[in-house]
């Protein structure tokens, strides 16, 4: 019994890769290095470099390998370049996630891991925001997801597939040990732009807004360490195993930080005062936007471990530290 991990070379994937591998599992990765990278796959598993979309080597790769579940990360995240491209995103995040359940159904997998995104909320009126809120995404990639998410229903409706998705919020840090992180040059989450910032590889970052109803007056998010995210699918692999039903749930700590916060703790912590450009709001950015946790918890028995903003940034900044020495090598 083998696992296939799409996007397994990505940020969020490869650290579900690792979390699998540490407790035995049978490791299947199918990537196509468009954003990841051949190095963040551990020798341990299987590398497959492809493209979800193309169904036969889907299909050869979940028949070869015994493949019975699939934790499914492959996606274009970039809200902004969704709305310069809102064609390549349904591509990508749509049409090839059809694809690759269509492979699924034919080749008997019994068990689907779906990531999904709380940009499927749009701007909520509610916080901390609810699964069972009225969805309302603003932009294609919100858009891209939510028809992901409906298609994967309607399958398990139809089909022996059993099914979790799971709604991230803000992700961030990198593997304790060491072993992965985010990797891209062209970061565009707050934790990662700042600790580059904070090790020189910017020459400082911007607060865009600083007028929002929030204490301090920038944008509140929930910021979910990636470790502990990767136990999340852990812990939803283990509830559809055990017969476990379709879910939908969110994937934060229930709790937000602002920008101004953010950027004073990786200050902080990395002792580096780096400058701060204070920009116009961004349109689309919700004011607050924090995660109602109840139901992961209640439903998976997750908990979460790192669960501390300052060990989340100095993970992300050990990172930065290990992926500039690699890179210099």
């Amino acid at each position: 019994m083998a696992i296939l991990v799409s996007g397994g070379a990505g940020y969020i994937g490869s650290h579900m890769v690792l979390e699998l591998i540490d407790r035995g599992e049978e490791v299947v990765v199918l990537d196509d290095l468009s954003t990841g990278f051949w190095w963040a796959v551990p020798r341990e598993a299987t590398f497959v470099k492809g493209d979800m979309g193309d169904q036969a080597l889907v299909e050869r790769t979940l028949t070869e390998h015994g493949i019975t579940e699939i934790a499914h990360f492959a996606a274009r995240i970039v809200v902004p370049d969704s709305v310069s491209d809102p064609l390549g995103y349904y591509l990508n995040n749509t049409v090839k996630t059809r694809a690759l359940l269509e492979s699924a159904v034919r080749c008997g997998v019994r068990h689907l891991i779906f990531s999904s995104t709380a940009a499927v909320y749009g701007e909520p009126p509610l916080s901390p925001v609810p699964e069972d809120i009225a969805l309302n995404p603003i932009n294609p990639y919100g858009r891209s997801k939510l028809m992901s998410e409906w298609m994967l229903g309607d399958v398990a409706s139809a089909h022996p597939l059993t099914y979790i998705a799971l709604r991230y919020f803000n992700v961030a840090g990198a593997d304790p040990r060491g072993r992965s992180g985010q990797s891209g040059p062209n970061a565009t989450h707050l934790i990662k732009v700042a600790c580059q910032a904070a090790s020189g590889q910017r020459a400082g970052m911007e607060i865009f807004g600083t007028d929002y109803p929030t204490p301090d007056g920038t944008c509140i998010r929930d910021y979910i360490h990636v470790t502990d995210l990767a136990r999340a699918h852990i812990a939803a692999l283990d509830h559809l195993r055990a017969g476990g039903g379709n879910l939908t749930m969110n994937c934060g700590y229930g709790r937000g930080y602002s920008v101004r916060e953010v950027t004073d703790v990786v200050k902080r912590v990395s002792g580096v005062d780096f400058p701060v450009r204070l920009s116009p709001r961004r349109a689309g950015d919700p004011a607050t936007l924090v995660a109602k946790a109840d139901r992961i918890r209640e439903t998976l028995g997750w908990r979460p471990e790192h669960d501390d903003l300052e060990e989340i940034v100095r993970h992300a900044l050990a990172w930065e530290t290990a992926l500039r020495t690699r890179n210099a090598g």
